[in-house]
């Protein structure tokens, strides 16, 4: 072979490997705790899948593992990212016990108007304040879902005095104070626990959204739902984080860290939260289908009342940051605001 054909050939065989490393497909293990079926594995996190595979022409795909396929538990799964158990994760914030104060701020009482603007204001606020929160990882959304419902078997909630006595599931450590100021006993515990603990009479009843509620058999496990008047903020919401494993994003290429870049951020954050509290709707159709189901709403007066029982416990997260060194009450003004800015 002359040199010529030599040079050439040489020249091919680099542009065909240097293609066949820009072509090169990247799977990322996305880990969820819900089944299947669920919203969030066939939309919120599916729809994701589909659109960085789409802007990557294929090069980025996923692989959903959900119910815990990998491993672990729950509260496991933030880690599982930062340590790259898994790629992605989805994650119930609250579940890691005092590791997310700052950005947990959304799960304060009657905070939330609805679960997009308030989806935004959450991305919005740790980017300004929180980002140490997640210095380990590359977080790609942040959320909340809808209203949470108070669901009980045997005893329908319509006034304050109603929680005295009751052991009511609660997700969080927000939540938890929240229904201890409200008179009831709080039990905390992972959602998917939740119909076993009805059942087996651990618990009373259950605060949850409607969206979920139905794949957990809650409208076969009790008789009463109670509901915020839509007119009134939220009695409260969960945060949801939605991390990558840092050393895979570094390993992008460029290219494909803009796909990452172009799906993550307010707007996802945004779209999480609104697709979640859509599935309230025929969450909430189900229960008012089962004739053994009574659904109440709780009027603003009465409401005024629980905002009352649980106003002290705004104060107290503002103690808590100014305790850490930080100005509580200005951090809490500005979630507050960013919520009124994107409120509509």
């Amino acid at each position: 072979m002359n040199k010529f054909l030599q040079h050439t050939a040489l020249a091919a065989g680099l542009m065909a490997v240097g293609f066949g490393v820009n072509a090169q497909t990247i799977t990322l293990k996305v880990h969820h705790f819900l089944g299947p079926q669920s919203i969030q594995h066939t939309t919120m996190l599916g729809d994701w899948c589909r659109n960085i595979a789409r802007d990557s022409k294929d090069r980025l795909k996923c692989e959903i593992y959900p119910a815990m396929q990998l491993g672990g538990t729950p509260p496991q799964l933030y880690d599982q990212a930062k340590d790259g158990v898994a790629d992605v994760v989805w994650h119930v914030a609250g579940s890691s016990a005092g590791r997310f104060p700052k950005t947990q701020v959304f799960e304060l009482p009657f905070t939330m108007t609805n679960a997009a603007a308030t989806s935004r204001a959450a991305w919005d606020f740790v980017q300004k304040h929180a980002m140490d929160e997640h210095k380990d990882v590359k977080l790609l959304a942040v959320h909340v879902h809808g209203p949470g419902v108070i669901f009980t078997k045997d005893k329908q909630v319509t006034k304050m005095e109603d929680f005295k006595g009751l052991k009511l599931r609660a997700p969080t450590a927000n939540v938890t104070r929240m229904l201890a100021k409200l008179g009831a006993t709080p039990v905390g515990m992972p959602v998917p626990q939740v119909p076993e603990a009805l059942s087996k009479g651990v618990i009373d009843g259950a605060v949850i959204p409607y969206e979920v509620a139905p794949g957990l058999k809650v409208h076969e496990l009790t008789k009463f739902s109670a509901e915020t008047d839509k007119s009134y903020p939220a009695l409260y919401t969960t945060v949801f984080v939605m991390p990558m494993n840092k050393a895979k994003y570094d390993s992008l290429p460029p290219d494909l860290k803009a796909v990452i870049d172009k799906n993550s951020g307010r707007e996802l954050s945004a779209f999480l939260g609104a697709t979640q509290a859509g599935n309230d709707v025929p969450g909430r159709k189900v229960f008012e289908e089962t004739k053994t189901q009574t659904i109440t709403v709780i009027p603003p007066a009465e409401l005024a009342r629980w905002k009352k029982a649980t106003d002290e416990q705004d104060d107290e997260w503002v103690q808590a940051m100014n305790k850490r060194g930080l100005n509580g009450a200005a951090l809490l003004k500005d979630a507050q605001d960013l919520i009124k800015q994107y409120t509509k």
